[in-house]
């Protein structure tokens, strides 16, 4: 039977907004994580939910998860600071250190579209390891008309970069234009800029509608952003595993 009260110390470092559960086991190992004042450094261990749980000698308290669905525009960091000054996606949510969040996965300085934002490390990382193959959607908006036969190309796997062979879902013209619509598991750095630069073409405009279940229909508007309650994200994610 499941005791409600136990819970792995990786997750528990997680759900309080410390880290992702990999990076948790990381601190676990390197001995700065306490519990009620004992040194914890193997892997696995699980605590009781109201024991307490020291970082670096300070009292971790499990938090409200936040969940902020942003629609990026271009000209934003994607990161909670910037040691250039740049400005960050962080600068468009009023109030965020009230919130303590931070972005899920990465999106270019000049692309746009859905980014997550918040304090949850566990489903940080179930958005962004391959394991999970969580999908990815953009628009395209290209230099010039593509071909038949380069589309043909990405649709076969026939295109290579550094990592390894592309594998994607589809890829489809939007209409008789410049444009394409392209969904994918992968999340290798700028791929799709990659994809479309190997075929000779120059992407000018890149806009992710989808990710992992959070979509644009939810923020229409380039720049606006929703909140979102566990319950909500849950139901969205479940669909997407």
């Amino acid at each position: 039977m499941h005791d409600n009260n136990k819970i792995r110390l990786n997750q528990y470092l997680s759900h309080a907004g410390i880290s992702s559960r990999r990076k948790a086991d990381k601190l676990i190992q390197s001995g700065v994580i306490e519990v009620n004042g004992i040194p914890i450094n193997k892997l696995g261990t699980t605590i009781n939910t109201n024991d307490i749980v020291t970082f670096n000698g300070s009292k971790i308290k499990t938090k409200n998860k936040i969940y902020i669905l942003l629609n990026k525009p271009k000209g934003f960091i994607t990161s909670t600071q910037d040691e250039f000054n740049r400005k960050t996606v962080m600068n468009l949510i009023s109030n965020y250190s009230e919130y303590k969040i931070f972005p899920v996965g990465r999106l270019d300085y000049s692309t746009t579209g859905v980014l997550l934002l918040t304090n949850d490390g566990y489903l940080s990382e179930k958005l962004t390891h391959p394991k999970y193959k969580i999908k990815k959607i953009y628009h395209v908006l290209l230099n010039k008309k593509i071909k038949n036969e380069d589309l043909e190309k990405i649709r076969k796997g026939k295109i290579y970069l550094r990592e390894g062979k592309v594998k994607v879902i589809f890829v489809n013209k939007i209409d008789t234009k410049n444009q394409v619509k392209i969904g994918l598991y992968m999340g290798w750095n700028r791929i799709i800029k990659r994809i479309f630069k190997k075929l000779n073409y120059q992407v000018i405009r890149l806009d992710r509608v989808y990710f992992g279940g959070f979509s644009k229909k939810y923020i229409k508007k380039i720049g606006s952003w929703c909140f979102f309650n566990e319950k909500e994200v849950k139901n969205i994610i479940q669909k997407e595993l």
